[in-house]
């Protein structure tokens, strides 16, 4: 009789809020395909903590095969991890499986001797076999997606992919661990495009699970406690009839089986929303659902070389009428680095993205990916990249170092001013009377900020940085400046203090507060918090109370009242 096996799978995840689903899917692959006498435990970290204490909880276990789930933000900490627990556990068989690993087995288990096995592809029922094998002593070459040495020479099998539904892992274990972290849910696997610098093309065609079950797990992870549950579907309205099917079963259960509050992530292709799904969006409760969509590119040259066939017209009115709705956040994505994308047409394709007013414009950054086709084919794809993970593309036959290196202050420079939703007037002023493209405004800016300094900068001092810079450009008048960042300011932090560079020391101030707490109208509501701030090129008073924020733009309701007395109205 065989001698029980005991196994850990591990995750560093990139953040603690972060859950990760790929080790329960391995463990529900083993419950279902794992003989009697094995036993396995899923011990989670994060790339922040140290790594000696998740090397201790993984020792403390006393397992004889511990598998890691790999990907380019924890791979580097993984292998630290490995040497760790290696120098306690020198007899332990170490597995590795995921993304990162997938698509070079060879190269790991030719430079790493401490890695004994990787599994290539979908892992639920390769590990659980490769375990099975472990246990009773037999030979793994049959294992599909198993990757091994043969003495010294690695043996090297294609990614595995499944043509069967994956068990659930939404086990009683999983929501036990969960405690409130973002959820994942997966109703698909594989994709329907090729993209040339992404690996899910390579995963096979669209596969979609059983819609019931989908709708049975969208309502436990709704339940579960999670503010946020994530769908990890690569497009996820690549089927469209199955995908109005579960928008539609969101939205007609939400604030009953669907706890209020939970918002579903969605990441979609916006060209093909046809009216149907843009109208039933339409309906969804405000902030119940948020989409991401990857525009990557508006230069045609440039999505014609990476195999992204996107209709740019229909995608640019797709996501204007979605954002017209204002009922959900709107996330869309551009890529510095792709082929033919020169600093120009960057500039385009940025300004045409920022036109279309989403909630969150990511400027992101190509990385290539091993399996990826752009890295696979150097001559089709020329550039230069690090060759530590990320990956990160350094220099290309279009963009220099130095452009993509002040792209990355641009890069900066968006995510506080426009994607933190904290200068949302200020910038419409700005872009309004300085005669500055969007592109153009946070670069300068960007460039600006960097030479100052932003890393760990507190709010207060980035604001003041804002306004000491723009202050000074043409057609800005600095007065009005400083009262729409004010208003800017009330409407997004609940503290209601100004900061120093905004604040201007007024005895009129404690006049308008009573002025507000006279009437019946602007009298503040019991144990609620208000800002409130003179507006001087208005001659009005501005405030806020904290209490209703709005879910998608995250702003708080910004009144204003003259100070004649005259009525409050909204200040929009």
């Amino acid at each position: 009789m065989n001698q029980p096996l005991s196994a850990v799978i591990c995750v560093l995840n990139s953040k603690y809020i972060h859950s990760s689903l790929a080790p329960w899917c391995l463990l529900a692959g083993t419950d279902a395909y794992c003989e009697k006498g094995i036993t396995v435990k899923i011990i989670e970290g994060t790339i922040n903590e140290q790594i000696e204490k998740v090397a201790q909880r993984i020792v403390a276990q006393n397992p004889q095969v511990i598998g890691f789930c790999c990907y380019i933000w924890n791979i580097t900490a993984t292998k630290q991890l490995i040497r760790l627990i290696k120098n306690q556990l020198p007899d332990s068989i170490v597995i590795l499986g995921g993304p990162e690993v997938s698509y070079n087995a060879g190269r790991l288990l030719r430079e790493e001797s401490l890695i004994q096995y990787v599994v290539s592809g979908e892992g639920e029922r390769p590990f659980a076999l490769l375990l099975n094998a472990i246990f009773k002593g037999e030979g793994v070459q049959n294992i599909p997606g198993v990757c091994y040495r043969d003495g010294e020479q690695p043996v090297i099998s294609p990614p595995y992919i499944s043509a069967e539904e994956p068990p659930s892992p939404y086990t009683q274990a999983y929501f036990d661990a969960l405690k409130g972290r973002i959820a994942y849910l997966e109703t698909s696997r594989g994709c329907p495009y090729s993209c040339a610098f992404c690996l899910s093309g390579r995963c096979g065609g669209a596969r979609f699970f059983n819609v019931e079950r989908a709708k049975k797990e969208l309502l436990l992870l709704a339940n579960s406690g999670t503010q946020t549950v994530k769908l990890v579907d690569r497009t996820f309205n690549a089927n469209r009839k199955r995908a109005n099917e579960l928008f539609g079963y969101i939205i007609e259960h939400y604030g009953m089986a669907i706890p209020k509050g939970v918002c579903f992530h969605f990441e979609i292709a916006g060209d093909i929303l046809d009216d149907e799904t843009i109208s039933l969006l339409a309906t969804a409760p405000i902030g119940a659902m948020q989409l991401e969509i990857g525009l990557q590119s508006f230069n045609a040259e440039t999505l014609a070389a990476i195999n992204r066939k996107t209709n740019v017209e229909r995608l640019k009115r797709n996501i204007q009428r979605t954002v017209a709705n204002a009922n959900m956040h709107i996330h869309i994505d551009l890529i510095a680095g792709l082929p033919y994308e020169d600093f120009h047409s960057f500039a385009e394709s940025f300004n045409t993205a920022y036109d279309l007013k989403p909630n969150m414009l990511q400027l992101g950054f190509l990385k290539l990916l091993y399996g990826a086709p752009m890295r696979d084919n150097p001559k089709e794809y020329p550039c230069e990249y690090e060759q530590t993970p990320p990956y990160e593309v350094t220099k290309t036959p279009w963009l220099s170092f130095e452009e993509l290196l002040n792209l990355h202050n641009t890069e900066d420079a968006l995510e506080r001013l426009y994607n933190s939703g904290r200068f949302r007037r200020t910038l419409e002023y700005l872009l309004k009377q300085g005669n500055q493209s969007p592109f153009d405004l946070f670069y300068q800016f960007g460039q600006f900020a960097a030479r100052k300094g932003t890393e760990r900068i507190p709010l207060d001092e980035y604001t003041a940085l804002v306004f000491t810079y723009f202050s000074t450009q043409k057609g800005i008048d600095k007065s009005v400046l400083r009262d729409v960042m004010v208003c800017d300011r009330l409407a997004t932090i609940s503290t209601g203090k100004l900061p120093a560079a905004l604040r201007i020391e007024d005895g009129n101030l404690k006049n308008a507060v009573k002025a507000l707490e006279q009437e019946e109208a602007t009298r503040p509501k019991k144990g609620i918090k208000r800002g409130v701030a003179l507006l001087y090129t208005e001659n009005c008073a501005a405030y806020a109370d904290y209490d209703k924020k709005n879910p998608i733009t995250g702003e708080y309701p910004l009144f204003k009242i003259l100070l004649d007395g005259g009525p409050a109205s909204v200040l929009l």
